[in-house]
């Protein structure tokens, strides 16, 4: 799978949110696009990923 334009292998399936939670992203402060989709946040725990998935994760950034 891609994950901001790097190869990242899943060695076993699972969901969108336990892959977020394992590489210790903030849910609050991030958006995903997987395959030109954005998920919403309430499914992330139902989404599940595959090696030939394409992940695009941005994270909110605030100031002025």
């Amino acid at each position: 799978m891609k994950v901001n334009g790097t190869t990242v292998v899943l060695e076993k399936r699972q969901t969108l949110f336990d892959f977020l939670t394992m590489q210790k992203f903030d849910m609050a402060t991030i958006a995903v696009e997987r395959n030109g989709d954005i998920i919403p946040k309430a499914a992330y725990k139902d989404v599940l990923l595959e090696n030939e998935d394409n992940l695009e994760i941005v994270r909110f950034v605030g100031g002025g």
